[in-house]
């Protein structure tokens, strides 16, 4: 706004204010005339609130007229230009607003009860009890899985082990798979049911071998008292004895198994020649390998050997035999013919007795020349005799075997002639 501008304003205003002050007086001179009788200081008290009054509704109507500006009559006016500016405005937005508290809602109560805090809850002292028997069955599993260890070392199965590789000829995967039964056997002292193990297999293959290797290990980890060499031919021969054998043996199996338990060790039964066994003797044993009324009954190793179910055995080597078995490991070969011959040994042996539904069948295949060598070599070594080559060949030829197939020459008898060749010598 320019100067001219603001002094033509201000005229204006100087103006309008002596009319307004005219125009007083000419009331106050009228309302003078109409109450002649109100005493001069009244009048003057009227006089200044009208004044008042008037000067108060100009400057109403003048701030109104001049924008709000709000500024008073004769007033010097404002020569600086009006710049906006952001600095005195603050969004709306930027204005923080307070959350709304939510009331919470008041509980009811009926008439004529009163407010009452809701019952602490005890805490269950059977809570405590709780976690003391987790701890207790840890420790227990934590103990049992430390003594698993200690308890098969109990049996030098390492020492086992070397043994049958060293002295058991031609039949290594025979010898793991018994090794494995005695492994997961041995590893605890809790079964449900004794181990039973029948080895089958031809005469001379090493069966008795076996026997007699594993009844000297047995003696010497767990004693003489508790290892059980039985032959039928030899200590029953008579069949009209066996009733009374078959309770002799039945006696002997018990003493021996408590005295097993009291010693917190496992006994090994080994029966030899089983296929001359008696029905009686049968019966017997049966009722003790599925007997449940003790634990040390549970604790317990039997072994079977016979020549059982031979005739299978050999036809399944003599009809199967080729040159792409020649690549296979002994243990691959001895699990292919476990695989085969189990089913069939099952069902030829459970036509003869019940007890032989309860075992497990481990057979063992024909020796090859090869092997009978190892035997002869084994032999002459014990003997004394100086192990050539050339004769032990010689030795070796004098022995039947059957006709080659694939590439395999296998032995009628085995082994079996070998001590008494070396004899002659």
């Amino acid at each position: 706004m320019s100067d001219q501008e603001s002094s033509t304003s201000a005229s204006q205003t100087e103006g309008e204010f002596e009319g307004e002050m005219e125009g007083d007086e000419e009331l106050e001179e009228g309302q003078r005339d109409s109450a002649p009788c109100l005493s001069s200081t009244l009048r003057a008290v009227i006089r200044i609130k009208q004044k008042y009054q008037a000067l108060k509704r100009r400057r109403e109507e003048m701030a109104l007229g001049l924008g709000g500006a709000g500024t008073l009559t004769g007033a010097p006016g404002r020569t600086s230009p009006k710049i906006f500016t952001f600095d005195g405005v603050t969004p709306s937005s930027a204005v923080p607003q307070k959350k709304k508290r939510r009331r919470r809602r008041r509980v009811m109560f009926p008439n004529g009860t009163r407010q009452r805090a809701p019952p602490k809850q005890e805490r269950s002292r059977a809570k405590y009890c709780l976690y003391l028997l987790f701890a207790i069955v840890f420790l227990q599993v934590y103990n049992a899985i430390e003594n698993l260890d200690d308890h098969v070392l109990r049996y030098d199965l390492e020492g086992l082990e070397k043994t049958l590789r060293r002295e058991v000829f031609g039949q290594q995967g025979a010898v793991e798979e018994m090794l494995s039964h005695l492994q997961d056997y041995l590893s605890t002292y809790v079964h449900n049911k004794p181990l039973v193990v029948s080895v089958h297999g031809p005469s001379g293959v090493g069966k008795s071998h076996m026997g007699r290797l594993l009844a000297g290990h047995f003696r010497s980890v767990v004693g003489e008292s508790l290892v059980l060499q039985y032959y039928v031919l030899h200590h029953c021969p008579q069949e009209a004895d066996a009733l009374q054998c078959a309770h002799n043996l039945s006696t002997l199996i018990s003493q021996m198994v408590v005295r097993a338990e009291e010693e917190e060790k496992i006994p090994l039964f080994i029966f030899d020649e089983a296929e001359h066994m008696h029905e009686e003797i049968l019966d017997e044993l049966w009722q003790l390998v599925t007997s449940k009324k003790s634990n040390e009954y549970l604790n317990a190793i039997y072994l079977f050997l016979s020549n059982l179910g031979h005739a299978h055995i050999t036809k399944h080597m003599l009809h199967n035999s080729s040159s792409s078995s020649m690549a296979l490991t002994a243990s691959r070969r001895h699990s292919n013919l476990v695989k085969e011959l189990t089913p069939i040994l099952h069902n030829t042996l459970e036509k003869l007795h019940p007890l032989w539904t309860e075992v497990d069948i481990l057979p063992l295949g024909l020796l090859e020349k090869g092997h009978v060598m190892e035997c002869f070599l084994d032999e002459m070594t014990r003997e004394g005799f100086y192990p050539d080559h050339t004769n032990i060949e010689r030795l070796a030829g004098e022995i039947e075997y059957y006709p080659s197939v694939g590439g395999h020459e296998y032995s009628q008898m085995g082994c079996k002639q070998v001590v008494a060749k070396v004899n002659l010598l």
